[in-house]
């Protein structure tokens, strides 16, 4: 039963590009494609398996479908490449797989090329990278990414038919993100296109979650244009929530160190990031839309324009993270505004738990370190090893609490 339904929303899909696009017709596009990336028949779509061939099939489909060009190798939209897996970052070797980008042009005939992608890649049944306790079960990635496929097909197939042609589209859904961005890393030093010709990429990571409106877009200092474009797109009452740093732990960051003007669209964080219940019934599916409305906004603003100056952000230069050697286990509100680094989500039985920090907290002090920001976190969290214990201080509502974490 589950096959059959399976392939009901398939043929679904593929029909709907039959007709003209409205926004019902986005919706259910974006809907089936959320749904079947993570449903159960995928298995966690984890790099290298059965799940993650099955979405990379279902991905090339709706590529041909929506009449992109293939731009993988050999003439094909799939750019395989080979790693060592192994679900202990500390082991050395491992089991060789295979993973696979999937590629798609949209030829305009123009001088420059922008590159949108998502990672189409989750973390399978949990051994590695999930914040779930309880033994191997399926994460389907709802949210991270399926949200941000959906997205890019959404883009992909409204680019395929406006008047935006002055730029050349490159769609890649990478795979091997959570691994360490092994798709993206891979592209960059394998590129089907010349990259002297790439104006900006576009990266769209956990767009599932949109509430309170609030749309963060990370690496908005990696071009002097992208601010002042911002403020000049037409927005459905999205809040938009900006930082600067090129680099982050997804696929823009692999751009960015290739000096190539890159954002990273999210909505945030939540307490189902990379656990089971990260799945389809907690997507906001309208959000889906209402942030790919704006993505559509930036890209026809920029259209008629210059290609896109880069440069290197000052969190990049001057406030380089330590390496982490512990973890507090904490997931941030990056949407947050008020001074200090809020915590949207405490992971269970970790330090921050056994301590007696809360979601909602708000940290204004790591040790000797006063954190205003995220990056000030990073900074009092690289100072501490293994077995050491220190004092973190917390806002919760009008309170200021101590309380003693061990890691």
């Amino acid at each position: 039963m589950r096959f059959n339904l399976i392939f009901f929303l398939f043929i679904t899909a593929y029909n709907s590009s039959l007709y003209a696009q409205t926004k019902a017709d986005a919706l259910q596009d974006i809907r089936i494609d959320v749904i079947y990336l993570a449903s159960d028949y995928l298995e966690g779509r984890e790099t290298g398996t059965k799940g993650e061939a099955l979405a990379a099939q279902y991905i090339n489909k709706r590529f041909k479908e929506i009449g992109l060009l293939p731009k993988g190798d050999k003439g094909n939209y799939d750019q395989p490449f080979d790693f060592v897996y192994s679900n202990n970052p500390h082991a050395t070797g491992g089991e060789e797989r295979t993973g696979r980008n999937i590629v798609g042009y949209l030829d305009n005939g123009a001088a420059t090329t922008v590159i949108i992608g998502a990672h189409y890649d989750h973390v399978g049944r949990g051994a590695f990278g999930s914040t779930y306790l309880d033994g191997p079960v399926i994460h389907n990635g709802a949210d991270d990414n399926a949200s941000g496929v959906a997205a890019l097909l959404y883009l992909a197939k409204a680019l395929n038919s406006s008047d935006w042609t002055n730029n050349n589209y490159l769609f890649i859904a990478f795979s091997g993100e959570e691994l360490g961005l092994y798709g993206s890393k891979h592209f960059v030093k394998h590129p089907t296109i010349d990259m002297s010709t790439v104006n900006y990429m576009l990266n769209m990571d956990m767009l599932g979650r949109l509430k309170e409106n609030t749309l963060v877009i990370n690496g908005a200092g990696t071009s002097p244009t992208w601010k002042s474009s911002f403020t000049q797109i037409e927005k459905p009452a999205l809040d938009i929530q900006t930082h600067d740093s090129g680099i982050g732990a997804s696929d823009h960051t692999s751009f960015y160190l290739a000096d190539l003007p890159a954002l990273h669209f999210f909505t945030g964080s939540h307490e189902d990031y990379h656990k089971p219940s990260d799945d389809s019934p907690l997507i906001n599916f309208e959000g889906i839309y209402e942030v790919s409305q704006y993505i559509l906004g930036l890209i026809a603003q920029l259209d008629g324009a210059e290609k896109l100056t880069f440069s290197k952000t000052k969190d990049e230069e001057n406030r380089k993270a330590s390496a982490f050697r512990v973890t507090l286990g904490v997931m941030p509100d990056y949407a947050s505004k008020g001074e200090g680094m809020r915590i949207d989500a405490v992971l269970d039985d970790r330090p921050a738990q056994k301590a007696g920090i809360e979601a909602g907290d708000i940290i204004v002090k790591i040790g000797d370190k006063d954190v205003k920001d995220i990056y000030d976190y990073m900074e009092g969290l690289g100072a501490f090893q293994p077995g050491d214990s220190t004092t973190v201080v917390v806002k919760r509502g009008k309170k200021t609490l101590k309380k003693k974490v061990s890691f």
